[in-house]
């Protein structure tokens, strides 16, 4: 950061690159003046390699940041910084992007501004998370569905997102009787979107890419799932290529947990024995760094320290920050009130049968970070740094958890910036 740019200003900077015109041309000089301060997009493949065969004992943390991204990425950069973290990941699924209403540019500029206002170097992680194929979609046009994924993926590669997690899940089909039919959708449309990352990656640049055997909420996943997709998946991919670096597998979470009528969130039974098997097998079998958690964000607090106990290479943590920023005691009330009137005039088909309006506006409330994207960003900011101040301390706790406190000179060592 130039000595005349303060964190105050690039917030203006930021906000006019959100909400005013000419924008690719404030993205780049936003990314100009990140890279002058010595932060860099990467992929996290290297790391991955090595955790599959030398390094161990600790989780990556891959957080979704689906509104008011830039005082978000700040909270998470001074978190990282204090704690001497060097793998992090700033994450964003295909179906958030469309809800958030921001593009991939749009959003991998506020998170590399971030880090810049808060003094961070080193590398960036941003992920396409969820990169997903929409199963009904794709029954009614594959070629469409396939399409538009594939420019998806070439916009957020171009905007600095160089770890991709495709989900073909929801292809998978449990009515039929062989497990090799089930996975045969899902390993070879994986197969074919790893094939066209390969084909448009930058030079110097492994992406890292993820595939995922069961959908998240659905039946847990196991070894034998794990074995036959990698089957469906190898089959479809050319000799030589990179394959995934992990999976996402299902063991009993799902996204955004489920809310009682009383506002208090269900618990849940992990399977942790099923995350370990598949962790291991990933690794020995298919030369993955291990499994990945989706889901993880509202599960109580005492079970994360098992995660790298039990060899997951990496969680997902999204709805767990975004209670705290509608729950804050800080949230403005006459706000959360306009959002959750919103929300009921536009969503009311959506409603359940029987379901409480807790329920309902915990379900829905992820939406008005773009239908209410304008009032929420103009929060004032000393209420956003009372939040987010709360959230930080909450990075923090999930860093010692995780176990990669002190990993920053590891991740630098492995992942230098790459030179164009």
């Amino acid at each position: 950061m130039s000595p005349t740019t303060t964190p105050q200003q690039l917030d203006v900077l930021v906000r006019d690159m959100v909400f005013g015109t000419d924008t690719a041309a404030k993205q780049a000089k936003l990314r100009e003046m990140a890279y002058a301060g010595g932060l860099y997009f990467a992929s996290i493949q290297n790391l991955y390699d090595a955790m599959g065969k030398k390094y161990g004992g600790f989780t990556v943390p891959a957080v979704n940041v689906r509104g008011v991204t830039f005082d978000f990425a700040r909270a998470m950069f001074r978190s990282a910084i204090k704690n001497k973290v060097g793998p992090f990941v700033f994450e964003i699924a295909r179906s958030e992007l469309a809800y958030t209403k921001q593009t991939p540019g749009e959003f991998a500029t506020a998170i590399i501004a971030g880090g810049l206002a808060e003094g961070y170097k080193g590398p960036v992680f941003l992920q396409c998370d969820h990169c997903q194929v929409n199963s009904k979609n794709y029954k009614a046009n594959p070629e469409q569905e396939m399409t538009a994924i594939k420019n998806l993926i070439k916009e957020s590669i171009a905007a600095g997102f160089y770890n991709i997690d495709i989900d073909a899940s929801t292809m998978v089909d449990l009515d039929k009787p062989d497990l090799l039919d089930q996975q045969e959708a899902n390993g070879r449309l994986t197969a074919e979107l790893t094939k066209f990352i390969r084909s448009v990656e930058p030079k110097g640049i492994n992406i890292s890419v993820g595939g995922e055997i069961g959908e998240i909420g659905h039946s847990n996943s196991t070894v034998e799932d794990l074995r036959a997709y990698m089957q469906t998946y190898r089959k479809d991919l050319p000799a030589g290529m990179k394959g995934i670096s992990k999976i996402s597998v299902q063991t009993g979470t799902t996204h955004g947990g489920v809310v009682l009528p009383d506002g208090s969130i269900a618990k849940v039974q992990l399977d942790f024995d099923t995350l370990e098997k598949l962790s291991k097998l990933g690794r020995d079998e298919f030369g993955m760094g291990g499994a990945v958690q989706h889901g993880a964000s509202t599960l109580p607090d005492d079970l994360f320290d098992l995660f790298p106990k039990k060899g997951t290479m990496e969680v997902h943590l999204a709805t767990g920050f975004q209670n705290m920023f509608f729950d804050s005691p800080y949230f403005p009330k006459d706000l959360l009130d306009k959002i959750n009137k919103g929300i009921a005039a536009k969503y009311p088909s959506d409603r359940k049968p029987g379901e409480a309006d807790v329920q309902f506006f915990y379900r829905n409330r992820k939406r008005s970070y773009g239908d209410f994207k304008k009032e929420i960003w103009d929060i004032p900011q000393p209420i956003l740094d009372k939040i987010f101040a709360d959230i930080e301390e909450r990075f923090t706790f999930f860093f010692k958890k995780l176990n990669v406190v002190g990993t920053e000179k590891l991740v630098k060592k492995l992942i230098p910036p790459v030179k164009s």
